[in-house]
């Protein structure tokens, strides 16, 4: 997503563009890795140095409160940030703490249909989302769609 695009994501919620939100979004867009808060403000000291960390957290708040970025937290109870907000799911590597997106269609309508069978009163399901815990045995840094 170009810094344009950012500013029209960032318009589109209802939110006034400031150097700080663009900075810490395009930061997540451009990782793609699930960063942290720490990594983020980390990235993104190199040309913002006057941003702080405190910063960072309000604006990463901001932007999953607006739907623009989720909150993944891993299973080290470490709180990450995903900029690609479509239904997917998460493989965890439990060795490195790495996070990747899976996508999986079949998967979803699988689950949806288990639980309209269940039928469980009052209950209305917004999101489907599975960390499935598990070791890569090769680089892999790709989504995988199935």
């Amino acid at each position: 997503m170009s810094d344009y695009s950012s500013i029209e994501a960032l318009r589109s919620k209802g939110l006034k563009v400031t150097p700080q939100r663009i900075a810490v979004f395009e930061a997540v867009l451009k990782r793609k890795n699930h960063p942290t808060a720490i990594e983020i403000s980390e990235y993104i000291k190199k040309e913002h140095p006057h941003i702080s960390v405190g910063t960072v957290y309000k604006v990463l708040d901001l932007l999953v409160e607006k739907g623009l970025l989720k909150k993944v937290k891993s299973e080290k109870e470490v709180m990450r940030y995903d900029a690609f907000t479509s239904p997917h799911h998460h493989l965890y590597d439990s060795e490195s703490d790495r996070i990747m997106d899976f996508e999986d269609p079949e998967l979803d309508r699988i689950l949806r249909d288990y639980f309209s069978r269940k039928n469980i009163e009052g209950f209305r399901i917004k999101d489907i989302s599975l960390q499935i815990i598990g070791e890569f045995h090769q680089k892999n840094n790709k989504k995988i769609s199935v």
